[in-house]
């Protein structure tokens, strides 16, 4: 026999209710009246009777025993009414909560519609339809406008205007282009592509969005832990309070009823409904947030540390000039290019393109090369020893660098960073190259400060002169420069003694040990990032720094909405308790009071998923 919705049910108990109430109140308690309240209480009680003996067994006394207990009492001593009255009652919110529930649950639920259910794949020259699930890496995927990319991968051929929102949060669609990467669950909104399949099936950045988003929703916050021994140890201390009362008053209907307004529903569910709204609210706007410690984490943030590079700066950095000492510009850059070509640094990449620009295209690669971290490369070539990066890396080889100090000084004054190239012995010339700082920048420090965020302060590997003038432009409260990895560690470590909670933003390639050293650890720009959304405790999967901005702003009004429902449930408990002690309250107005109170707690929380569908802030 097929099993009856929830919603059928719900139907049935109504109708049943509906007409025990009239028989009740013009025939009075006949064997009828009885009958109909008996199975109404039966249809409707059997489920919270299951699910409390199921708890039972696992030790756990939770408010379906209260329930069940006072439904058990009302039926020994007659009154057939308040029976089926608390269980339809129960039952009805129980109904609206879950479907209330959804709309917290709902951005989830939109994410996983977004999955693409079908792939078009080129096959020795035919066009073949696929599952996503059958996809291999290295297949050719053919995409036309409208559909949904099924795979993580490469341009190879075409040009096409992609919407990425259900990965970054950002409406406006991106051009891509050969080379580019493109990721599974976007759509192409025009144009066509031809695309080299890199990641499928479980591995794309899709699906581990999901999985992550999935896993948070699960992660219980601190207050949320806490309530939950509380309620294991309370519920249990009301029943004995019930038996308590019951032994001094002899008022069986006062205790019975007791017990119902005593359920701690609102209180239980305050914690978690505002957890999971913030969560899906976060995933919707572009923003993965690992859980409700994360979030209570992420609303007590002081200060903020900012990496420079790819953070402040769009990570794209150019050469915007060379200056060579003995020797012709093509010279020093293609002795650049050589010295650079097993770096993936953004600066080396810089100098590559520069080259390739200028038509130095070489097949060269340095000899010994020797990379000292956050300082440069030293490498043989035809002989003769170089040495390539900051002013750190030739003060510690004893280089003098007189003859290129004021064009240093000058690169400086202008925000570029100067790559020095020199010898063993001179230097031979400098590359400066520019990484424009993101244009939104300011107005994120401007409304970190309006959130109350007591200091922001910027850690670089540049200079002191490239570093203050940045510091100054974005009018950030203090600057760090030349700093090593385990620098930014231990500058974070300072900022913690000093400010208590801070958060380090990064873009997540190189700054795995401040992410992770941070009480909160936020990497920007990080879809298709293994390291950084593993690291990070939340990622900003689209390009843009205002997403900061957001993710403080929802945990902060999700914390504020967990406490205004702690302090709703507590309170709507207190005054039950008063009524029921001064004789107003009985059993069914209990329960409509109690199932009222944990629908409004979530109706509260879901105003959190709202915060999508405001006016997201502007550069001024």
């Amino acid at each position: 026999m097929k099993k009856l919705s929830k919603k059928t049910l719900v139907i049935i108990v109504s109708v049943l209710v509906v007409i025990s109430y009239i028989l009740h109140k013009t025939i009075a308690y006949h064997p009828i009246t009885i009958a109909i309240m008996l199975v109404s209480t039966a249809i409707a009680g059997g489920p919270i009777l299951r699910r409390a003996v199921s708890a039972l067994r696992y030790r756990i006394v939770g408010i379906d025993a209260l329930v069940s207990i006072a439904v058990i009492g009302a039926l020994i001593i007659g009154e057939y009414w308040e029976a089926a009255a608390v269980t339809f009652l129960f039952m009805i919110g129980d109904y609206l909560e879950s479907r209330t529930l959804e709309k917290t649950r709902s951005s989830l639920k939109s994410l996983m519609d977004l999955a693409p259910d079908t792939a078009r794949v080129r096959i020795d020259g035919v066009e073949q339809t696929l599952s996503p699930e059958d996809l291999k890496k290295g297949m050719v995927l053919v995409i036309k406008p409208g559909e949904r990319i099924a795979a993580d991968g490469v341009v190879l051929e075409g040009t096409a205007y992609i919407d990425q929102s259900s990965i970054t949060g950002e409406p406006v669609p991106v051009f891509k282009e050969v080379g580019e990467q493109i990721f599974s669950g976007t759509i192409i909104t025009s144009g066509y592509l031809i695309v080299e399949a890199t990641q499928v099936g479980e591995s794309t950045t899709f699906a581990k969005i999901l999985h992550l988003v999935e896993e948070a929703q699960d992660a219980k916050a601190p207050t949320q832990k806490f309530i939950e021994r509380f309620s294991r140890y309370y519920t249990p201390a009301i029943i004995a309070l019930s038996l308590i009362t019951y032994l001094i008053t002899r008022d069986i209907h006062m205790a019975l009823t007791l017990l119902v307004i005593a359920c701690p529903g609102a209180l239980v569910i305050s914690v978690p409904v505002s957890i999971v709204a913030a969560i899906g609210s976060s995933a919707k706007n572009g923003i993965l947030v690992k859980g409700g410690e994360v979030i209570e984490k992420l609303s007590r943030v002081q200060a903020a540390a900012f990496d420079k590079t790819g953070t402040l700066t769009e990570g794209r950095p150019s050469v915007v000039s060379l200056h060579a000492y003995g020797m012709s510009e093509e010279d020093l850059l293609r002795i650049a290019v050589i010295g650079e070509a097993y770096s993936e640094h953004p600066l080396a990449t810089a100098i590559i393109k520069e080259g390739a620009n200028r038509g130095i295209v070489t097949a060269e690669v340095p000899e010994n090369p020797e990379y000292i971290q956050g300082k440069g490369v030293r490498f043989m070539l035809e002989g003769e020893t170089y040495l390539l990066g900051n002013r750190a890396l030739f003060e510690d080889n004893g280089i003098d660098m007189k003859a290129a100090i004021k064009d240093i000084q000058t690169e400086e004054h202008e925000r570029n960073t100067a790559v020095i190239i020199g010898t063993s012995e001179k230097v031979i010339g400098l590359i400066a190259i520019a990484d424009k700082l993101r244009e939104e920048a300011f107005e994120v420090i401007r409304q970190l400060k309006k959130l109350g965020i007591r200091k922001s302060v910027m850690f670089t590997g540049d200079s002191k002169g490239t570093a203050e003038t940045v510091a100054h432009t974005l009018q950030l409260d203090e600057f760090r420069y030349e700093l090593l990895p385990e620098h930014k560690v231990e500058a974070v470590k300072e900022l913690q003694k000093k400010y208590g909670s801070v958060a380090f933003i990064g873009d997540g390639i190189n700054d795995a040990p401040s992410l992770a050293t941070a009480d909160v650890g936020i990497a920007i720009g990080a879809a298709g990032n293994d390291v950084a959304m593993e690291t990070a405790d939340v990622v900003l999967l689209g390009q843009k720094l205002g997403s900061l901005v957001d993710a403080i702003s929802i945990s902060r009004m999700a914390v504020r909405n967990m406490k205004q429902n702690i302090f709703f449930a507590i309170a709507v408990a207190a005054t039950l308790l008063i009524g029921v002690l001064l004789g107003g309250v009985t059993l069914s107005i209990g329960m409509l009071v109690h199932e009222l109170s944990v629908l409004l707690v979530i109706i509260n929380a879901t105003r959190i998923l709202r915060f999508a569908k405001r006016k997201k802030y502007t550069i001024l």
